[in-house]
């Protein structure tokens, strides 16, 4: 399993820095982070280019969406992903966009959150989310590509139900091992056991439930939350899982810096025990 972290395109002037820098972190790979406002042929080019000359490969790419976004519980399932009516099209066109994007990376997988889903299947919003995804996996089917649904939003067992449902070859999981408990979901261990065997990505991070219900829970620097990160990786080396360790911390400056390297550290350590 290779170690690595993000690349913002939206910093498109810092973008050599960026890998450079994750060159002198001794990461091997990243997540590519970008949106329709910076997709363009130009742009994958030198992207391209900056990872064959820094030697940290593009395993895929996060795409985001424009529009509204509210990170909460309360004014998030109106306004995240492509759950609410209100943005469905728009962004299934953007991720339609990132595809093609990522086409020009050769890069194979995409990623985004698609909202909170609906537990009910016969919620009107689950079978058009279900029915958008399917379009949208699809059209990614021509180009030999994977949409990857970002936990943390639905429950391990609403995922599965949806990927079931949507029915393709192509669908997987970025496994984000907080997400699942900020939003409140599940145990990340437990939710391996509910749908390991689509885990194409990952984004290792750590945090811890939330304590009250608005806000999501807190997000802790790698090994100080109660993602049991040693047993995660076990797990999903004991399923066959060997893609990208992906370390995420939603914080910035020095500090993001240093919890990235004690994280990579760490990984280094399980990794050693396999």
């Amino acid at each position: 399993m290779k170690i690595g972290t993000y690349v913002a395109l939206s910093r498109i002037d810092e973008l050599e820095e960026q890998f450079k820098r994750l060159a002198e972190m001794e990461l091997e790979c990243c997540q590519l982070s970008g949106n329709v406002n910076i997709y363009s042929k130009e742009n994958a080019e030198k992207a391209k280019k900056l990872s064959k000359k820094y030697g940290v490969e593009i395993t895929a790419v996060w795409a985001g969406w424009t529009g509204p976004a509210e990170w909460n519980f309360t004014a998030g399932p109106q306004t995240l992903g492509i759950v609410p009516v209100a943005y469905r099209f728009q962004r299934l066109k953007e991720l339609m966009q990132g595809a093609d994007f990522a086409a020009e990376l050769g890069v194979s997988d995409i990623i985004t959150h698609v909202g909170f889903i609906p537990e009910n299947p016969n919620d009107p919003d689950f079978v058009g989310t279900c029915d958008a995804l399917r379009y949208l996996a699809n059209y990614l089917k021509q180009k030999d590509q994977y949409f990857l649904f970002e936990t943390g939003q639905e429950t391990p067992t609403t995922m599965l139900r949806a990927i079931e449902t949507i029915g393709t070859d192509n669908l997987g999981i970025n496994l984000d091992t907080a997400n699942l408990i900020l939003y409140g979901k599940s145990r990340t261990t437990d939710a391996i056991d509910i749908f390991g065997k689509y885990v194409r990505n990952t984004h290792l991070k750590d945090g811890c439930f939330p304590t009250n219900g608005q806000l999501l829970g807190e997000e802790k620097p790698l090994g100080q939350g109660i993602a049991d990160i040693p047993e995660v990786v076990r797990k999903l080396h004991a399923i066959g899982y060997d893609g990208p360790l992906v370390i995420e911390r939603e914080i910035f400056g020095d500090q993001q810096t240093k919890d990235i390297l004690m994280a990579r550290d760490m990984l280094r350590g399980i990794l050693a025990t396999l």
